[in-house]
């Protein structure tokens, strides 16, 4: 496809859900009104997200597959001269899928959302947050451009903070509050890495600073070094990294499903996207130095993670299932940053994958829970698996099978998405750049892999109380509503993505590989 052509459709992809936010606040022209104001306004929700993500279904159809290197369908417009700011986008192996990923989880949410709308105020505002949230996003995996990427990261925190706080669950004022403080405080600290990126190398383009020959190539080791560390920050804290994390629990607690959906899909991923962007070729001697630390808090969080997921699932512990989810990504995006902190081709592609992996079972485990929610008015373990217990698979069988699906393939079932990813993560830390201490990321490996019988105890015991029930469930229980069909749309293509990207990893690695080699030679 010609690449002015794609030019035109990323910018749609980016510009289309901010003018549908702005429409949505508008009174609905007649060919779009429903039985009910509130049905046209979900519906618009729906159309303005199903066209987006059709432009990008088209742009990754005519991406040239050939150069996943090279940054595609680009625009540069001189936006800010005095400051040197550029209206910079293009699309590449890395980016792409993310792209994707954003606009299907988006679209899925909003036909939920037309069918099972959160309890809250009116729909006008909850369609406008929704694609305000979700132009956010797609800018920040689509900009080239250092202060653009601030803004589209900054973007996001404001309407995710008013889905929690007004179509939130219990304690969502507390939790709202404490999501938008973690990561407006981590993001004052990464403007300031940024900005001295720019100011040093007297430009802030991303793709300039990212090759040999470019101005990134002279900043001093020293100036590397506070960068890594001021940008790593507030990217961490996004991520989430262990222990910047506690405000990722309350959070998805109180968080409506789609909320819980699209903070563990996609938003978690723009924080290990920027150290894949930004921090890995722009300042690569900054990051060798603090990668042994990245890797070591990577696996802390991976085992802390589990440990509290176990803690939560035990009978009689109180726990709550959402929690529990939400402290998974935890441990989960740990492999991620551990992938990115051995600095290799290997453990980087499976970071990457990784991010793929999670967004798609995690907001599948995420819908699953929200349906759970709706059938008995809570998602606390020892309800659901008590006396009056789920025993799905024996109440609503289909979905006892999606649920028990969706947790084998979060432990890393071999042939499915969550198996690559974290395989990848633990070979490149088996075998880290040069210069990396080898005896360290050894024990590094040892312990991710500790890790992962950890995720499958917790999770086998999952299913056992929620889709069996515990011993004293009542036989013969009244049969709960089933998978019904628009949960049946939402959730099917992730289950078909989760077992395509198992079975055939090479599509999603095809894209991301050379683009990673790319990044870490800065050719």
């Amino acid at each position: 496809m010609n690449d002015t052509v794609l030019q035109y459709v990323l910018a749609a992809v980016v510009v289309l859900p901010l003018l549908g936010a702005a429409g949505a606040l508008l009174p609905p022209p007649p060919g779009l009104k429903g039985r009910t104001p509130d049905q046209a306004l979900l519906r618009h929700g729906v159309i303005v997200t199903g066209a987006v993500f059709a432009l990008t279904v088209v742009l990754a159809a005519g991406f040239d597959h050939g150069r996943p290197a090279t940054m595609q369908a680009t625009t540069d417009i001189n936006w800010i001269p005095a400051l040197g700011i550029h209206l910079h986008l293009g699309v590449d192996g890395i980016s792409l899928p993310l792209l994707v990923l954003t606009a299907l989880l988006t679209f899925l949410c909003a036909i939920y959302s037309y069918f099972k709308m959160p309890a809250g105020p009116s729909p006008k505002a909850f369609v406008a947050l929704l694609l305000l949230l979700e132009s956010g996003t797609l800018a920040t995996f689509a900009v080239l451009d250092l202060v653009l990427f601030f803004l589209a990261f900054e973007t996001v925190l404001i309407p995710m903070y008013f889905l929690i706080a007004h179509w939130g669950g219990e304690n969502r004022d507390k939790s709202a509050l404490r999501f938008i403080l973690y990561t407006l405080l981590g993001s004052v600290v990464m403007l300031l890495g940024l900005l001295l990126i720019g100011v040093k190398a007297g430009t802030f383009d991303m793709v300039a600073l990212a090759t040999d020959s470019g101005p990134g190539a002279a900043l001093s080791h020293s100036t590397q070094l506070i960068a890594v560390l001021a940008i790593g920050i507030g990217l961490a804290v996004k991520a989430p990294m262990w222990p910047l994390h506690s405000w990722l629990p309350d959070a998805h607690t109180a968080a409506p499903t789609v909320g819980s959906v699209l903070l563990a899909g996609v938003l978690l991923k723009m924080g290990t996207y920027g150290f894949v962007r930004i921090l890995l070729p722009i300042a690569p001697d900054g990051m060798r130095t603090f990668a042994p630390y990245l890797a070591a808090f990577a696996v802390v969080g991976i085992i802390y993670g589990s440990l509290a997921c176990l803690a939560l699932a035990r009978s009689g512990s109180g726990g709550d299932l959402k929690r529990l989810i939400a402290y998974s990504s935890v441990g989960h995006m740990g492999f991620v940053l551990l992938g990115i902190a051995t600095l290799t081709p290997t453990g980087v592609n499976g970071a990457l994958f990784a991010n793929i992996a999670h967004g798609l079972i995690t907001g599948l485990l995420f819908f699953l829970v929200g349906a759970l929610k709706d059938r008995y008015g809570t998602t606390d373990l020892d309800g659901l698996a008590g006396r009056t217990g789920a025993a799905l698979y024996g109440r609503a069988p289909r979905m006892g099978a999606l649920l028990a699906f969706a947790a084998v393939a979060s432990l890393g079932l071999p042939g499915l998405a969550g198996f690559w990813g974290e395989m990848l993560a633990m070979f490149g830390s088996f075998k880290p750049a040069a210069g990396l201490d080898r005896g360290a990321y050894l024990t590094f490996t040892a312990i991710a892999a500790f890790g992962t019988l950890l995720t499958a105890a917790y999770l086998l015991v999952v299913v056992r109380r929620v889709c069996m029930g515990d011993r004293d469930t009542v036989t013969g229980a009244p049969a709960l509503a089933d998978v019904r069909g628009y949960e049946f749309a939402a959730w099917t293509p992730l289950v078909a993505l989760t077992v395509l990207a198992g079975l055939w990893p090479a599509v999603l690695l095809g894209l991301t590989d050379p683009a990673v080699r790319s990044l870490l030679g800065g050719s």
